[in-house]
């Protein structure tokens, strides 16, 4: 049953990569199920994890081992087929290169099995689209020079997000030059509450930038790059791209992320008179217990309370929530103690975001 369970996991990973607009995992997830439920070489490499919780995303941590082969060349064969190494995907059969995936797993396990112990770390830079349109809405009532927090920052990109450009119909925002470009981010036009207060704050002044992690990743050292590029879906060359550039963005400005987990982090937060202290988050609430995320949110409050016009405060999410049934990925912003707005809904990867009501 637990072997089962694995390919029942892996299969539901599959239909997500399908619906995101990966053609090429969602058809080798399929074939990485039936091989697990032969008991084959991914039976081996997910052996141990058939029981991890879903948050433990076992079939993402079996992809990226398998793409980090790839990129470091340790997979040739199956490179022809990885966009992100030079290859190319069959659109008639995208799982063609499954032969090849399959022997990497097998030849490769120890690697792969190394790969396995870790967390996907994806940093999704996309999101960031959502974070800086709740950023904005936030300086608008604060127009105060900004301290950054993240809860769950990875690697810390999306700490440089208001050195990311972000464009749209009859929009943008954001430096002319960056490396970092977020195009078609919005279905259409910018709510007019975006657009106004882009108008008003076409720059911001960030004085601090700081964030926490259970297992943060050095986005200057060749290791870190690598689990970054890895957990990316390889057949996505848009968000490669703006990888590679928040990458060059993270050597220009200085962010920091510490090894804690987001209670104790904030509990080390206070506000500071003459500032904005944003505290913000991008799907990761669901990694985190019960029990700790209680803690942040007494931190969070603790925050809140203390918040006044000389010294203010943000929390800005985008993270999943059930809404008439369905899961949907909601920007929410929270100012000090007053009630938290409902700004705009996207995609898990951040963009198109679409404005509601």
């Amino acid at each position: 049953m637990s072997r089962e369970r694995a390919a029942e996991m892996v299969e539901v990973q599959a239909r997500s990569c399908a619906e995101l607009g990966s053609p090429l995992y969602a058809a080798l997830l399929g074939r990485v199920a039936e091989d697990v439920r032969a008991g084959g070489p991914c039976a081996d490499a997910l052996a141990g994890y058939e029981d991890a919780p879903g948050p433990d995303a076992i079939a993402l941590r079996l992809l990226g081992g398998v793409h980090s082969l790839v990129l470091t060349g340790r997979a040739p064969e199956l490179a022809a087929c990885y966009p992100s190494a030079g290859g190319a995907v069959d659109p008639q059969r995208p799982d063609a290169c499954w032969p090849a995936f399959r022997e990497a797993v097998a030849t490769e396990l120890e690697w792969v099995r190394d790969w396995m112990t870790r967390p996907p770390q994806t940093n999704e830079v996309g999101r960031a689209n959502l974070l800086i349109a709740g950023l904005l809405h936030a300086v608008r009532s604060a127009p105060l020079p900004v301290r950054l927090f993240e809860l769950g920052a990875s690697a810390g990109l999306n700490l440089r997000a208001d050195r990311f450009r972000c464009t749209a119909e009859d929009f943008a925002w954001g430096p002319a030059d960056s490396p970092v470009v977020l195009e078609d981010a919005w279905e259409g036009a910018p709510p007019a509450w975006l657009a106004e207060a882009a108008d008003g704050h076409p720059g911001l002044t960030v004085v601090e930038r700081r964030g926490c992690d259970l297992t943060p990743i050095d986005p200057l050292s060749p290791e870190g790059a690598l689990a970054l590029r890895a957990y990316l879906w390889p057949d996505q060359e848009d968000r490669a791209a703006r990888l590679d550039g928040a990458l060059r963005l993270a050597a220009q400005v200085p962010a920091a992320v510490e090894t804690a987990g987001a209670a104790d982090f904030l509990a080390g937060v206070d506000l500071v008179p003459g500032t904005l202290t944003v505290v913000w988050h991008s799907v990761m609430r669901q990694y985190v217990p019960a029990e700790e995320w209680a803690r942040a949110e007494r931190e969070l409050e603790r925050l809140a309370a203390a918040a006044a016009p000389e010294a203010a405060f943000a929390h800005i999410c985008f993270e999943p929530r059930k809404v008439g049934g369905q899961r949907r990925f909601l920007l929410a912003v929270r100012l000090g103690t007053g009630p938290e707005a409902v700004l705009a809904g996207a995609r898990p990867h951040g963009l198109p975001a679409h404005a509601l009501g």
